[in-house]
């Protein structure tokens, strides 16, 4: 019996140690999972959903439609173009000093005309200049009239952005199109293939040629200002002698002038003519005088015994 009953001691205190054993690893293994992303993890889920679709929105406005881009004054595509009149002293001193003032502000001079006659000598110049240049320039020209001063000035701008920003897009697609013919061009298998798609290929690169031009000019326009300078001596007229006020008497000049003008030009034609004329008319003429006198020969001949009928009736 005691034997019995140390066994059953030694079976009860096993049990509670096993049982002792499996709490601790029970705390061990639920810390372990909270450690891992169990229940205790769970507070977590919503800051990686507030990631996750901070992730997704920037995605979702990818799909929106791209906006126009904002663009500032120095970033537009603007032509620039004025006129200025001066009256100077010397008109040819003043006119190299125009053409100093373009050369030194990295431009140049595109055209150059000068007159001198009693009424008083003028010339007018047009100045090619870079676009940020053009303000300081037609103010450099204005200083060089009498006691600085200028006759009159106008100023005119375009702005081109727009027809810019589309031509670049059309050359950019037209290019694309010419790259896409050269492809199917080597890639072609018969004669008639080739043919149709070379006559293709030179069509696109037509069109890409003149659009490349007017992307060129425009830069040349926007590029380069135009200034056209009038420089006028003390005793010229501010304006062309058409200028002048409407009245009878300029109506009358301008009537004069206008029959003075025809009655040239119809001389002019009249003597472009006249070698025609005389080669060719009085051949015509001869060939009509002889047909009149061979027709009058014939009525003669047909008159005569109608006539004599009637005396050899008596």
């Amino acid at each position: 019996m005691r034997t019995t009953r140390l066994i059953a001691a030694a079976l009860v205190a096993g049990f509670l140690l096993t049982g002792c054993g499996a709490g601790s690893d029970d705390s061990a293994g639920t810390a372990g999972r909270s450690d891992a992303g169990g229940p205790a993890a769970a507070p977590a889920a919503p800051n990686e959903a507030a990631k996750d679709q901070a992730q997704v929105a920037p995605a979702e406005g990818k799909n929106e439609p791209a906006q126009a881009p904002d663009l500032s004054v120095d970033q537009r595509s603007i032509i620039y173009t004025g006129s200025i009149t001066v009256r100077v002293e010397n008109v040819n001193d003043a006119a190299a000093r125009t053409v100093g003032i373009a050369n030194g502000a990295g431009g140049f001079v595109g055209g150059d005309n000068r007159n001198s006659s009693n009424g008083g000598a003028n010339a007018t110049l047009t100045l090619r200049v870079p676009a940020e240049k053009f303000t300081s320039v037609v103010d450099l020209v204005a200083k060089l009239g009498k006691d600085g001063k200028e006759e009159s000035r106008e100023i005119n701008t375009q702005d081109v952005t727009e027809e810019t920003v589309d031509l670049d897009a059309r050359i950019k697609v037209q290019q694309a199109r010419v790259d896409s013919g050269r492809r199917l061009l080597a890639s072609a298998k018969s004669l008639n293939d080739l043919v149709m798609l070379e006559r293709e290929v030179a069509t696109r690169e037509s069109d890409l040629a003149s659009l490349q031009a007017k992307q060129r000019r425009m830069a040349d326009l926007t590029a380069l200002s135009t200034i056209t300078v009038v420089l006028l001596s003390p005793a010229a007229q501010v304006g062309p002698p058409g200028n002048e006020p409407p009245g009878f008497l300029a109506g009358l000049r301008g009537g004069w002038q206008a029959l003075t003008a025809s009655l040239g030009v119809l001389v002019t034609v009249l003597g472009a003519l006249l070698p025609w004329l005389i080669v060719l008319g009085v051949p015509v003429w001869l060939l009509i005088w002889a047909l009149r006198r061979r027709r009058q020969g014939t009525t003669s001949e047909a008159r005569r015994p109608a006539e004599s009928v009637p005396g050899s009736a008596e």
